[in-house]
């Protein structure tokens, strides 16, 4: 199949953009295609590209633990976080163009992402403490509320969707575009370029804090949602069993 036909193939298959942010509708899968039709051309397969992502995020991730804030080091823990989101959205569409779904490769791509939330936070952390001036000890608090909104806001959302019953098949809703944008503060992609600030250790140390405080109230508001959801499935279900 050529690289033309492969992106197009790709274009038609991609899963549904309801609850996607802007930047990952309009930035990352469209960027994540492009890798995944160059990755079928060179044949690889989507667990090869699921590891090829671990790495450049990984990388990234090592950088802001290692070294000590510049803006070569804003620039290059950026691009390596991108890329490595880009190829985390290509593992899956590679998947689908090859047909090779399978629950090894979800566990697999849901493992890699769990563990780059996790040391992403780790990471600045590890910073905080080696390289930054910080006002008062309680600044180092922060990355560990921030890894822990991250996390539940992760796990949260993909346990809510095992749990919840999958639909019939149909027509797949139009996606909300108000949706799109509100959901742009707890994008991966956003988050990425708030490590462009690293260069100036007060911006950052502010940036960072605020997207923080931004993901504690999602996570609130997500986990009253899932739960009430969950809840309400869950008296449906009673209410229509049968009985003995």
């Amino acid at each position: 199949m050529a690289y033309g036909e492969a992106l197009r193939r790709l274009r038609g298959a991609q899963k549904t953009a309801k609850g996607v942010s802007l930047y990952s509708r309009y930035l990352n899968r469209p960027l994540g295609r492009v890798f995944a039709a160059a990755a079928y051309q060179v044949g690889l397969r989507p667990n090869h590209v699921t590891v090829l992502s671990a790495l450049v995020s990984y990388a990234a991730v090592a950088g802001v633990a290692l070294a000590p804030p510049s803006w070569p080091l804003a620039l290059a823990v950026y691009a390596g976080l991108v890329l490595g989101f880009a190829l985390d959205s290509a593992d899956g569409q590679l998947a689908r163009l090859r047909g090779e779904s399978s629950p090894a490769g979800e566990w697999l791509d849901h493992v890699v992402d769990c563990a780059k939330i996790t040391a992403l936070h780790a990471a600045v952390l590890i910073s905080f403490h080696r390289f930054f001036e910080l006002p008062a000890d309680g600044w180092l608090l922060v990355p560990l509320v921030f890894q822990l909104a991250a996390v539940l806001i992760f796990f949260g959302g993909l346990l809510t969707d095992k749990l919840k019953p999958r639909g019939a098949a149909g027509p797949a809703p139009v996606p909300s575009r108000l949706r799109a944008v509100a959901l742009l503060p707890v994008d991966y992609g956003v988050l990425c370029v708030v490590f462009l600030l690293l260069g100036d250790e007060r911006a950052f140390r502010l940036g960072y804090s605020a997207l923080c405080v931004v993901y504690v109230l999602f996570c609130a508001a997500f986990s009253a949602k899932w739960f009430r959801e969950l809840s309400a499935l869950g008296r449906l279900n009673a209410s229509s069993a049968p009985r003995s």
